[in-house]
């Protein structure tokens, strides 16, 4: 009996490309902007003597560790990011990345776009693609019903109309 090494994938990151330029937009300001605005306050504290009660030097390591964790993340998800441009989707009669659902139950109507993880925004009705939702509406065409599991209990939507972005 030997040990076996198991090489682990990163979970493939779907995004679109405007998802993906904020992301790097947001590496590129937290590289570029805000942490040498933190190393210049660190360094000003460093030297101004003792560092065990100098709070902006505390407060400027706390923050640069926290920068380089988010560059880091952000780094990872770059990498495994793979662009989807919703207009270019050959079955536009049913929900996948990037369509524009309007789904309906007894109660109200909502228009929710199906988008990556890294871009999703439920007040704004982008929601990302491993939501609960957003699972069961893949595929969906219009007419459907989908039943989706949530804390509070089940509840079934209805698929009224499906679109993609123009672009």
């Amino acid at each position: 009996m030997g040990i076996r090494s198991v090489v682990m994938t990163p979970p493939e990151n779907l995004i679109t490309s405007d998802g993906l330029a904020a992301l790097r937009a947001r590496y590129d300001h937290l590289l570029g902007t805000e942490r040498p605005e933190i190393v210049a306050i660190v360094s000003w504290a460093a030297g101004n003597g003792d560092r065990s009660e100098n709070g902006d030097y505390l407060y400027g390591r706390k923050r640069m560790r926290e920068i380089d964790r988010e560059l880091a993340h952000l780094a990872r998800r770059m990498k495994a990011a793979k662009v989807i441009d919703p207009a270019q989707v050959s079955d536009k009669a049913r929900a996948w990345f990037g369509a524009i659902v309007t789904i309906a139950d007894d109660d109200a109507q909502r228009t929710l776009t199906l988008v990556g993880d890294d871009e999703q925004d439920a007040s704004a009705g982008r929601i990302g693609w491993s939501a609960p939702i957003a699972r069961a509406l893949r595929g969906a065409a219009v007419g459907d019903l989908r039943t989706v599991r949530l804390p509070a209990g089940e509840k079934e939507w209805e698929v009224l109309a499906i679109a993609y972005p123009a672009r």
